[in-house]
């Protein structure tokens, strides 16, 4: 038996290649300034309702960034699918799937993060997460773009 065998197909376009067209692409830093916008209005969504769950109503912090996570991704997504990524064709059901799990994936590059900086370093709980938000964001749009609103 040879080992070409046992090699997998190469997809149709690697990453790499897709990553390098996209930094090329007027289009593509349109998408990127639209998700920032798109982004910024989820920032302000998230760090509202934690504010309210972590001040007033005496939320553990932790819990308080679930639940501006939870209501920001709603929005984001419903933001990003209507005019960030208009363009991609696909069930919206799919999308949103791809859409939480990218979110997810931020979500624990967030609390990391938020982490280190109130637990590790003693920052300000609010500006902690505000900062967390911000690391987490390159992630998410190459995700999104490449995986949750391909175009196929």
């Amino acid at each position: 038996m040879s080992t070409s065998e046992f090699e997998l197909p190469a997809p149709a376009a690697s990453l790499r290649a897709r990553v390098a067209q996209a930094v090329r692409s007027r289009s593509a830093w349109a998408q990127l300034l639209r998700f920032g916008v798109v982004g910024a209005t989820g920032a302000v969504v998230n760090l509202l309702v934690y504010a309210v769950a972590a001040g007033p109503l005496g939320w553990d912090y932790r819990l308080a960034a679930l639940l501006g996570f939870a209501v920001a991704v709603t929005n984001n997504f419903a933001l990003n699918r209507l005019w960030t990524f208009s363009g991609a064709t696909g069930h919206a059901g799919f999308q949103a799937a791809r859409f939480v799990a990218v979110s997810l994936a931020g979500l624990g590059v967030n609390l990391l993060v938020l982490h280190v900086l109130v637990d590790g370093l003693g920052t300000d709980e609010l500006l902690g997460q505000a900062l967390a938000i911000a690391a987490a964001t390159p992630m998410s749009f190459v995700g999104n773009k490449l995986w949750s609103f391909a175009e196929r």
